[in-house]
């Protein structure tokens, strides 16, 4: 993750490490100091960590040193630099601070292939052109027109968009650059941003907000249904409320998926694992006991995913969750999955067989 971003002799000096005390220091871009994880093993939290390096101007060497103190839980990092023994700056940098803050420089990462990367990395490369916009949204209202009717394709277009918005919106609120909403007929919907997240807050708010959005969705339709009586109200609630459930399972790269590995990975201890654990465990306890076999199946499988990448959190370049922050983030996480239950829930017991449709899917 990148720690710091300072001037240093008018140029950027950046600072990037992760919890295991990996580290880099960069000079305008130009790599100046390094410190592996094997070199900070034996150090404590909140020992001072200096990086001394040599830069020349005018042919004349100028000594400098950067003095780092570092707290993880909650992030606070003090730091001072000096050039050729004199104070040249100081400041502090906490979680806030870095909440509202994008990486300046994309460090590449190795990722696995995978089918629904390379899709997306397709979607990518044909986004800068305005027109696909147009065609996935037109092509995803005659899918839904063909399956339904004109009318209905159109509300659920809308529903989509709303959802794809709570991203939109979160990711603006971190001040960061959005590319706007794709729309895949008979997938949903994409949201896609220009900037990438820098800590695990980031990856929570933007991935909670699309289902938390469409939860509001749905109770505005269960409402209209109760003032109305019109059935496209309480179809489009029921079928709204199933899409957003779908995109909370903890199985990446769905908005769940994302929620609970920023709550596994920003846990230091095999106490907050086993915490997951019991939770999860008792989420799929839950699914059974009430017949939603398919949602505490996939609930099984994410949970088993999230273990074996929660071995290596602590190569993560993304600012961990302070313990606040992983309670705030589960307790939201729980409400809107219980909110979209318990729409999809209220009207499977109307009886109508089409209202029931999504709960008889969560107990196939």
């Amino acid at each position: 993750m990148e720690l710091l971003n300072a001037q240093l002799l008018g140029r950027p000096l950046r600072l990037e490490g992760n919890m295991a005390g990996w580290q880099q220091l960069y000079w305008d871009n130009q790599l100046v100091s390094f410190r592996d994880a094997q070199a900070s093993a034996e150090e404590q939290e909140g020992d001072a960590i200096e990086h001394h390096f040599e830069l020349r101007a005018d042919d004349q060497p100028i000594q400098c040193c950067l003095r780092l103190n570092v707290q993880w839980q909650p992030f606070v990092l003090d730091y001072a630099m000096t050039v050729n023994g004199e104070l040249a700056g100081e400041g502090q940098q906490d979680s806030q601070a870095m909440e509202q803050s994008v990486p300046s420089v994309v460090q590449p990462m190795k990722k696995q292939f995978s089918l629904v990367g390379m899709g997306l990395l397709g979607l990518k490369l044909l986004k800068s052109a305005k027109v696909i916009k147009v065609v996935l949204a037109g092509a995803s209202v005659a899918a839904y027109a063909w399956l339904f009717s004109l009318p209905f394709a159109l509300a659920l277009i809308a529903c989509l968009v709303v959802h794809e918005y709570g991203h939109i919106r979160a990711m603006k609120s971190f001040g960061m650059k959005t590319k706007g909403i794709y729309l895949i007929p008979f997938v949903g919907g994409l949201a896609l941003g220009e900037n990438r997240v820098n800590t695990r807050w980031q990856d929570v708010v933007i991935a909670i907000m699309g289902p938390t959005y469409g939860l509001g969705v749905s109770l505005l339709c269960l409402l209209g249904w109760l003032v109305t009586d019109s059935p496209i109200f309480a179809a489009l609630a029921s079928l709204n409320a199933l899409l957003n459930l779908f995109n909370m399972l903890p199985i990446l790269p769905l908005d769940g998926g994302h929620i609970l590995k920023s709550i596994s990975f920003s846990m230091h201890s095999w106490l907050g694992l086993a915490l997951c654990g019991i939770a999860a465990a008792g989420g799929v306890f839950l699914s059974y006991y009430f017949g939603l076999a398919l949602l505490g199946f996939l609930l099984l499988i994410g949970s088993v995913e999230i273990f074996f990448e929660w071995r290596y959190r602590h190569q993560s370049r993304l600012l961990p969750l302070q313990r606040y922050g992983q309670v705030v983030a589960a307790l939201w996480y729980l409400a809107v999955t219980l909110g979209l239950v318990g729409v999809i829930w209220y009207f499977a017991g109307t009886g109508d067989a089409l209202l029931g449709l999504p709960l008889t899917i969560l107990q196939s």
